[in-house]
């Protein structure tokens, strides 16, 4: 489940970063400067890094037994500015809270 985990953080963090870019300067650039450059660049990669992020959320959701509500939730956060983010947080620590503890060897 580790890599998995780590596979979905990574995923989520890079969805997220594009989709801030797109909205908060791609967006501006192409409607209030006619200039459609960073538009169609990072929103073709972020629509394939989207599927990308719906295959790892897939992959994670299945190794942990997600219900089907849940595993939708956080597939959907990919498409909403700053969600990612908060998703991948929230992921992580569930899966944390989840996983048993195991005592730190005594140095002795």
């Amino acid at each position: 489940m580790g890599g998995a985990l780590t596979r979905y953080r990574v995923i989520a963090w890079i969805v997220g970063v594009a989709l801030v870019v797109l909205v908060l300067i791609g967006m501006p650039l192409k409607y209030g400067f006619d200039n459609p450059t960073v538009v169609a660049v990072v929103g073709t990669a972020h629509g394939w890094l989207y599927m990308l992020y719906l295959a790892a959320t897939f992959d994670l959701s299945r190794r942990v037994d997600w219900p089907l509500k849940r595993m939708l939730l956080v597939m959907l956060a990919g498409t909403v500015p700053f969600v990612s983010f908060y998703a991948e947080r929230r992921v992580s620590h569930w899966l944390t809270a989840e996983r048993p503890r195991t005592p730190a060897p005594v140095a002795g």
